[in-house]
């Protein structure tokens, strides 16, 4: 990658400005390094809780999987209480993570009902008490992800950026809506502009960057450090590939043909049932096959069949009959 787009946070230095946004249910292992794989020049752990009493869960044990992957290891963590949060921290650290970020943008009800999340934005004070506890408690670099604010009427990410660069933050990620917005409407990047024009440490653009052009425009807008992509990832996750090309040759990258579409998805759902069980792996499998196929529009014809197989041989059977009938009809059932 052209050295125009290198940055860093501390000592890790990413070769390129493209950063897999953390999702809860979508950024497990396997997904990481599938986006890694075709581009990502940085990825982050699904959410990880603070609560101590759901740390050895099985779920929470496979959202702090990192085996076999290449650093630095990025872990996420949520909470609202300073002391949780710095253990949680300290735990993670202990378990391999390189990089602490710290989640105050999840709009989630479940989330900010125990006023963790997005719903910290409400509360300054809490938010530079969380901050410096984090990092005070670990010896690795602490970031950010956050939103512009609680609502429409409420934008405060100037001071939330003010808090977090005097903490000792060193990378602020900002999802470009606020916490009323959730995912509704358009993303803003005016506030991540300002931003960036306040403070020392890179700043990261997340909201609704969803095509190569789309991602020039943003950064040129906004002269982030890096961007992030997250549900455009979901259906496309070859976008990281097609973004660093249109970023080093200002030419757009065509869509991969289906053979190459199919080995990357088996190869993705071979690596979902070794990580989770056939059984959980098939039940993932299932949300990544509805992404990546769903707007074909003869996929509703086998969708029913390939939900309902609870087999890994049927899964990948069915995935590839439906493959091969692309190539042989693709232009009469392409959207």
């Amino acid at each position: 990658m052209n050295s125009e787009f290198a940055w860093h946070i501390g000592p890790y230095k990413f070769n390129n400005p493209l950063v897999l946004a953390p999702m809860a249910g979508v950024t497990d292992r396997p997904f990481r390094q599938l986006c890694r794989s075709l581009g990502a020049g940085m990825v982050v752990s699904e959410m990880v809780s603070s609560q101590v009493q759901l740390r050895h869960t099985r779920k929470s044990k496979l959202r702090i999987n990192h085996e076999g992957e290449p650093g630095p290891i990025i872990v996420q963590i949520a909470g609202a209480d300073p002391d949780a949060m710095a253990d949680a921290a300290r735990y993670n650290v202990d378990q391999g993570a390189q990089i602490i970020d710290i989640n105050m943008g999840c709009p989630a009800k479940k989330v900010c009902k125990v006023e963790a999340g997005s719903a910290l934005l409400k509360d300054e004070k809490k938010v530079a008490q969380i901050l410096q506890a984090v990092v005070n408690a670990v010896p690795v670099p602490v970031t950010l992800k956050t939103r512009t604010g609680w609502s429409r009427g409420h934008k405060n990410i100037a001071h939330i950026g003010a808090i977090a660069e005097s903490c000792g933050i060193q990378a602020i990620s900002v999802h470009g809506r606020t916490r009323e917005d959730k995912y509704s409407g358009l993303a803003e990047y005016e506030s991540i502009r300002l931003l960036k024009q306040q403070l020392s440490i890179p700043v990261i653009a997340n909201g609704d960057i969803d095509s190569a052009k789309k991602a020039r425009t943003v950064m040129d807008f906004t002269a982030v450090d890096a961007i992030m992509i997250g549900r455009a990832a979901h259906q496309k996750p070859w976008i990281f590939q097609q973004i660093n090309h249109y970023l080093q040759t200002g030419q757009e990258l065509e869509e991969p043909d289906l053979n190459t579409r199919k080995t990357w998805l088996l190869h993705h759902l071979n690596n979902l049932y070794d990580f989770y069980g056939e059984e959980q792996g098939i039940r993932i499998a299932r949300k990544h096959i509805n992404w990546q196929l769903g707007s074909e529009i003869s996929f509703q014809q086998v969708k029913p069949l390939i939900m309902a197989t609870h087999i890994v041989s049927e899964q990948l059977g069915l995935i590839n009959q439906y493959f091969d009938f692309l190539q042989t009809n693709y232009f009469d059932t392409a959207c």
